[in-house]
């Protein structure tokens, strides 16, 4: 009875694996995966087709009607607004990035260090090719020596340790007063592949050859520091490898504070100024005086920042929106829907504001603040997502054009004009979406749009990331 269940075992088992796994047949690769987690402080917005553009006439008469249905694909969004404390963690990493480089140097240049007994840097060699000399990273693992103290005792290291860190600092003869950040030298690099020069048809790699096409040329965006200026500039050379598509920017991200001194005249707004972005009360508003380069470098950051767990699991790059998502995610599903929690009125039902805006001439407190709010102040619309009306307007990755939905595809519409330092302003303008703090409810309407310039900011203007979803 054994020998039977034994060799009837053993039939099934080698039955199921023939089965399993046929040989000579057409089977495919699969590999294994898990489904995409939700980002942290972020919502899922699934994908739909809905009618784009204004819903109702501008106060004004200045803004026509221009529908159009889109579809848009699935993607995840951010629940609020980016926040004074959230933009912080992005000026912390530049800072602390900026310290290590320079203890680094000091580690070389005053104390002579050994590469092997470095403390804030360390040597990474290239696993491919072990011709190549090793490239040197900075070591975030050692802590900065933020309190090191001058000495006159001939302490080598503490005192260069001193000049290093101190060098992010503003050299104030004010003893008594506490150390600020030098906004001057929150200098972020960054680098992208620029897949729009790879698309042009004469860019194509020949794979006959081997390689590209003896007339491929690229125009590729560039930076480099000089005399401690940032210096923007543009690179026409040909195509030859992957590595030319690389595009280079270096920016200052420290947001401008003084906006709440020159957006207004005869306006008192110093205490804005001083503390809106460092005073942690702040924490929770959201973060302005940033210009839409800024927001891009703040999305590259956010990208690398997760990319640099390596345990994490693969996912698309983050980015600012673009007009067609954020008027999708505003409209929370309801279709034609004049503002995020339906409409056409701007109270509820008891009579309270459902927005931060200047509902009447001068009255800018009627709605419960004078700048703007807490993130998440207010209710949030049926996709889970707060202010996408009022508070602060949010950049939007496009370039403005008041004709963008008769050119723009129905699927997933989206212009991105890359523009440079020789073009003309009008095409610098970038899209703005949501109203503000300051402005009338007109502007609040999902479909209502705006624009700025993308090297200008203000103190109502701010922004949030999306990042596109990998699944079914």
């Amino acid at each position: 009875m054994k020998k039977f269940v034994l060799i009837t075992l053993t039939a099934l088992t080698l039955m199921f694996v023939s089965c399993s796994k046929p040989k000579g047949q057409l089977v495919g690769v699969y590999d294994s995966y898990s489904p995409e987690a939700t980002p942290y402080g972020m919502v899922h917005i699934p994908r739909g087709s809905f009618t784009m553009g204004p819903n109702d006439q501008s106060v004004t008469w200045a803004v026509q009607p221009s529908q159009k249905t889109v579809s848009i694909d699935a993607f995840w969004m951010d629940i609020t607004e980016i926040t004074n404390g959230e933009y912080r963690q992005f000026v912390y990493w530049v800072r602390d990035s900026i310290a290590r480089t320079e203890l680094a140097r000091m580690e070389v240049d005053v104390l002579g260090v050994e590469p092997d007994q470095a403390k804030y840097f360390k040597l990474r060699y290239d696993p491919y090719n072990e011709a190549a000399d090793p490239d040197t990273i900075l070591n975030w693992k050692t802590k900065i020596p933020w309190n090191a103290k001058w000495t006159f005792e001939g302490d080598e290291e503490t005192n260069a340790a001193y000049l290093a860190v101190n060098k992010v600092f503003f050299q104030s003869a004010d003893k008594t007063s506490h150390r600020q950040l030098n906004s001057h030298i929150k200098n972020y690099s960054y680098q992208w592949v620029n897949y729009d020069q790879a698309a042009l048809p004469g860019n194509s790699f020949n794979a006959r050859t081997g390689g590209y096409n003896d007339n491929a040329k690229i125009r590729i965006d560039s930076a480099f520091m000089r005399n401690g200026r940032i210096v923007d500039t543009v690179i026409i050379k040909p195509l030859r490898n992957r590595g030319d598509l690389i595009a280079r920017k270096i920016i200052n991200i420290y947001p401008d504070t003084m906006c709440w001194m020159t957006e207004y005249t005869y306006s008192y707004n110093e205490p804005a100024m001083q503390n809106y972005f460092a005073h942690p009360s702040y924490g929770q508003f959201p973060v302005v005086g940033i210009t839409w380069e800024q927001a891009q470098a703040f999305c590259y950051w956010r990208t690398n920042l997760y990319r640099s767990i390596g345990k994490l699991p693969r996912a698309q790059e983050y980015r600012l929106p673009t007009e067609a998502e954020w008027e999708y995610a505003a409209r929370g599903g309801r279709h034609n829907a004049q503002y995020p929690w339906g409409g056409p009125y701007v109270r509820d039902s008891k009579g309270c504001f459902m927005a931060n805006f200047k509902p009447m001439r001068g009255n800018y407190t009627e709605d419960g603040y004078l700048l703007p709010s807490r993130v998440g102040s207010y209710d949030p619309n049926d996709y889970g997502l707060y202010d996408m009306a009022g508070n602060v307007s949010e950049w939007i990755g496009q370039t403005y054009d008041p004709t963008l939905n008769t050119f723009t595809h129905d699927m997933n519409p989206n212009y991105d004009y890359k523009a440079r330092g020789e073009d003309p302003k009008v095409m610098k303008r970038k899209i703005i979406k949501g109203g503000s703090w300051k402005d009338v409810g007109a502007y609040l309407q999902c479909g209502m749009r705006d624009f700025e310039y993308q090297d200008k900011c203000r103190p109502s203007i701010g922004f949030r990331c999306v990042r596109s979803f990998i699944g079914d």
